[in-house]
């Protein structure tokens, strides 16, 4: 695991101290080395570095850049490769020599065998850049699920790219200025789909993604792989006995396979059903006690699993540790900004902060739960989907209006939170109803508080929806959502959180729900596998019954949040205020007048709750204040 940036150019050499400062900002990524190689071929340099976070191959020859024989190509690797050892064999027996026990060497090698063909035989997470000297190329690429992030910025006759923003900002001809048309996007979701970023000419690497840069130019990303559902009616035709036993293999192959480290590994134990049985097949495979690590939030006894997180620990005999999340954490708040490099909308990437900060007192690496509810079809909203379709549609304007009135209720389980939710998508058409339970900002609320440009542009958001969810075809509804949600809250949100906060902590996460094989899987099984008698995830129960305390196999989805309400009516109370109640806040200048202002007393009166609406402005409110200031703190040289 490591961060990884370099720079393209034609003509002129590349200044090696631009490259150091560079990986200055991505110290924390990787602590245990930095490696800088500077190529050239005709007028075309390349400079490629990495900070190196050692896991397989401690010693000295897993430094990058990683060469092959004759020195003629070139790697900067982030990330994991899984079938590494597979690979490995089969490059051998075609006569390649390495010089490492590293996973990122197949790379390097299988590049000489197959060319660009090696992407797709990769099974893992990473991001890497490979330069071919002979053909005065760089190759770029990204995993399949977007675990690992790659962030370019193009220019005339030269390319930046590195695995966080901030080194980007650290090169002085990549310029610093926001793009104010995402903040619809941003608005509605707290975060951005596809290549955009906050910054003008800054874009990233789509998942399962390639792109070439040579003399010529660099070219448009091209896709190597994308998850497919049959059409309705079309899926596997398997019974819940066998399909729970291929489940229950391919997770135990997933967590094996994961397990490969010449450091310590421990798991991320929440008490939920897919941390609780990472943990259990981590502890069935392990020869030694697995270490656990569960985060709990005070103040709001709803928001706190570690009960659930320690019962599970003494079911499967971990050594366990835990940790209390208090809101004086929120004055970690402009550290955490910096670690995303721009607005972000989840402030659960508090809490995981936090525990990922525990996590790496003891260990290096830790498995987690992250996409079993995306694969499985865990969330509420995806059950309340196929409920709301069969609403007859002449009812389902009067029930929504009747369920909006119920009153706003609190805590984590709150029913009539659910329930007013449910009535305000239930009459509107699938994508539509989905964007209107999941969003941060309704589109009709986000198109009332920006200023008149930007909301027009809500509608936009709202078809990008809709087109995504299309892609999925003649799909059942639950498998066009579970697209929809692979497609953009995944990458765009979870794994963007995880990423972040965990690599501000130098901890390595490795997440076997999102294992290739079982993704594919998951994916060609019949809806009615995945959710029955109402409830979601129907087939891991039945593959973990028996492995697992009874309660969890029973127990509701419960996610990593964060009690905003509570902390806003309380010590959060002041630090709100003072950003955004002032009429020279930064976000004023995108909103209607007096818009934030609004929200802020209606929240802190309690008539509505706005928790999670707030957190997003304050978000972006510290960015745009602290923006200035970042190009001097990534040592940029103006």
């Amino acid at each position: 695991m490591c961060g990884i940036c370099g720079i393209l150019q034609v003509g002129g050499p590349i200044p090696e101290p631009v490259g150091r400062r560079m990986l200055r900002t991505l110290a924390h990524r990787g602590p245990d080395g930095e490696g800088v190689g500077v190529y050239e071929r005709g007028s075309l340099a390349a400079l490629l570095g990495s900070r190196r976070l050692a896991i397989i191959d401690l010693s000295p020859a897993g430094d990058q850049p990683i060469l092959n024989e004759d020195g003629s190509v070139a790697l900067v690797f982030n990330g994991e490769i899984y079938n590494f050892q597979a690979l490995r064999d089969d490059l051998l027996a075609r006569g390649h020599r390495f010089r490492s026990r590293t996973d990122a060497e197949v790379i390097v090698h299988g590049y000489e065998s197959f060319g660009d063909e090696i992407v797709p035989r990769l099974d893992g997470m990473f991001a890497f850049a490979l330069w071919d000297g002979r053909a005065g190329r760089l190759l770029l690429a990204r995993d399949r699920m977007g675990k690992k992030p790659l962030y370019l910025y193009a220019g005339e006759r030269l390319l930046v790219f590195a695995s966080e923003i901030k080194a980007l900002l650290a090169h002085p001809a990549v310029p610093v200025e926001a793009d104010p048309t995402v903040l619809p996007e941003y608005l509605v979701h707290g975060y951005l789909l596809g290549r955009r970023t906050f910054y003008r000419g800054i874009v990233q690497l789509p998942p399962a993604s390639t792109l070439i840069a040579d003399a010529a130019g660099v070219q448009d990303p091209r896709a190597y792989w994308r998850l497919t559902f049959p059409p309705s009616g079309e899926e596997r035709r398997v019974s819940e006995t066998e399909a729970a036993a291929v489940v229950r293999g391919l997770l135990e192959a997933a967590v094996r396979r994961r397990l490969i480290s010449d450091v310590p590994l421990g798991a991320l134990l929440s008490g939920g059903l897919d941390s609780s049985i990472v943990a259990a097949l981590m502890a069935a495979a392990s020869p030694q006690p697995v270490r656990t690590f569960a985060a709990g939030l005070a103040g709001d006894a709803s928001y706190d699993e570690r009960p659930h997180a320690r019962a599970v620990a003494k079911w499967v005999g971990t050594q366990h540790a835990e940790f209390e999340a208090r809101a004086d954490a929120a004055a970690l708040f402009d550290d955490l900004l910096w670690h995303h490099d721009q607005p972000y909308g989840d402030s659960s990437a508090l809490p995981t902060y936090l525990i990922s900060g525990l996590t790496r007192r003891a260990v290096t690496v830790a498995l987690a739960g992250d996409g079993g509810d995306e694969v499985f079809a865990g969330y509420e909203r995806f059950r309340a989907a196929l409920l709301a379709e069969r609403v007859p549609r002449p009812a389902a304007r009067p029930v929504g209006a009747l369920l909006r009135l119920l009153p706003q209720g609190r805590g984590y389980y709150s029913r009539l939170t659910r329930l007013r939710r449910f009535g305000a998508g239930v009459a509107a058409p699938l994508a539509r109803r989905y964007l209107e339970w999941v969003a941060v900002t309704p589109p009709r609320l986000a198109a009332a508080l920006l200023e008149e440009g930007l909301g027009r542009e809500v509608g936009a958001v709202v078809a990008a929806v809709e087109a995504i969810t299309a892609e999925a075809g003649d799909a059942h509804p639950l498998h066009r959502l579970l697209h929809l949600n692979f497609t953009t809250y995944l990458p765009g949100d979870l794994l963007v959180k995880m990423d972040r906060m965990s690599m501000a902590q130098s901890l390595e996460t490795r997440s076997p729900f999102l294992d290739l094989a079982l993704v594919e899987y998951a994916a060609s099984l019949p809806p009615g596998l995945k959710i029955r008698r109402g409830r979601g995830k129907a087939l891991l129960r039945r593959a973990f019954s028996g492995r697992l305390p009874p309660a969890v196999l029973r127990r509701a989805k419960h996610g990593f949040g964060v009690p905003l309400d509570a902390w806003f009516h309380g010590p959060l109370r002041p630090w709100l205020e003072e950003n955004l109640l002032p009429a020279d806040a930064r976000v004023s200048a995108f909103l209607r007048p007096g818009a934030a202002q609004r929200l802020v007393r209606r929240h802190l009166a309690g008539r509505e709750n706005h928790g999670h609406r707030l957190w997003t402005l304050l978000t972006l409110e510290r960015w745009l204040r602290l923006l200035p200031s970042w190009p001097r703190r990534a040592g940029r040289a103006e």
